[in-house]
């Protein structure tokens, strides 16, 4: 098997093709490492299931095949432990659908979202779209890692909230939630009644060994008011061929999930099928490389960020390959259009519900890290 830096240490040329991610600064000496998609191939058995499927050479309305709903529920059981059935599966084409969905299905135009912050902006947006209330929890920090705060959570949470929206693991924060945080995230639901939506799409990428717990695992109560989001997206690089699942155990959540999608959610198409299951048939050894890679990418920005950038706070990071930047010290108007002064563009903090902050994507081969670093120690040393 190649190496882990044959695989992730090439450079390929994204400019003058269909990414977001790219196009955004097109014409500017700005090297985009903002949103959350990596600059790198999909795995070979990804890409092989792929071009087998183009060479079918048709491509009319789409259902999973039975080998696919097979491949995910083995996934889960074969990574987590978690015996789900297939009927609890509900596909989607894609993670931020499904908060809208959720937003729509379990709550009333008067009631609210209960979520924490610093969060992923859908979490917020999401509800509004909906013309749904969103509550608002601020997260802790004990030391530099993030914690939920319960005394937050309990102020936030009205008689009119419904649901809580959960991201294990967290983005921004880069959190792993434990046994006992999540026992404790099922026991707040039962006893406000809410309903939880776990997303748990970065679940594949912990680093330094964690294991990841899905909430809905953890007993009777969970199954019945937890549903889960899972993708292979961020793990194998597919976002663009939209293809995410939605765990729904309880049959009478599932229905009113199912009933909000009538008419309005598009059908996942055939190539987000074909590469869902080659992921997660095939494509383990890929990903464990990955991890590896991701957390080495992870310690030369903190080495880089303590050694060179001190105004710049980052925390205890345990998955995904996006990094939290509190930039506060630089007393910046506009942190974002700074740092793309000087050549670099980072996820606004403001969208997350914390300002002062930016998020880093380091999910990039190495040499595009090590250019990254320089423009932001450019940014950095212009406020010096």
């Amino acid at each position: 098997m190649p190496t882990t830096e044959s695989i992730f240490d090439t450079v390929y040329d994204r400019t003058e093709t269909d990414s977001q991610k790219w196009q955004k600064y097109e014409g500017d000496d700005i090297l985009p490492m903002w949103v959350a998609d990596m600059d790198f191939h999909a795995p070979e058995a990804v890409l092989d299931a792929l071009h087998e499927r183009v060479d079918h050479g048709i491509f009319g309305y789409a259902r999973p095949e039975p080998s696919c709903v097979e491949a995910v529920v083995e996934m889960m059981q074969r990574e987590y432990g978690w015996q789900i059935e297939p009927h609890w599966l509900v596909w989607l084409p894609g993670l931020v659908v499904g908060l809208n969905v959720a937003s729509r299905a379990f709550c009333e135009p008067d009631e609210s979202v209960l979520t924490n912050t610093p969060i992923y902006p859908p979490f917020i947006m999401g509800p509004r779209y909906q013309n749904r209330l969103i509550a608002k929890a601020k997260m802790a920090l004990e030391g530099d890692r993030y914690v939920i705060d319960w005394d937050a959570m309990e102020t936030a949470v009205q008689p009119y909230t419904r649901m809580f929206f959960f991201c294990n693991p967290h983005n921004p924060c880069a959190r792993v939630f434990e046994r006992d945080e999540l026992e404790k995230v099922v026991e707040f639901c039962r006893r406000h009644n809410l309903i939880c939506c776990s997303d748990e799409i970065h679940c594949e990428l912990l680093l330094d060994g964690r294991k990841h717990i899905p909430l809905g695992s953890l007993g009777p109560e969970a199954q019945e008011r937890v549903f889960t989001f899972i993708a292979p997206s961020k793990t194998y690089n597919l976002a663009g061929l939209g293809c995410s699942i939605a765990i729904i155990p309880d049959a009478a959540l599932r229905r009113r999930f199912v009933n909000a999608t009538r008419g309005i959610v598009a059908e996942v198409n055939n190539l987000g099928y074909a590469a869902c299951e080659a992921a997660y048939r095939y494509a383990g050894d890929w990903r464990d490389q990955l991890q590896r890679y991701l957390a080495s990418n992870r310690d030369l920005l903190h080495s880089f960020v303590k050694s060179e950038l001190p105004e710049i706070q980052l925390y205890q990071h345990e998955a995904t390959y996006l990094g939290w930047m509190n930039v506060s010290k630089l007393q910046l108007d506009t942190p974002v259009r700074h740092f793309e002064n000087h050549g670099i563009g980072l996820s606004d903090g403001a969208f997350f519900d914390s300002p002062r902050h930016l998020r880093i994507n380091f999910g990039c081969p190495r040499a595009t890290l090590e250019e990254g670093l320089k423009r932001l120690k450019a940014g950095v040393e212009a406020t010096r």
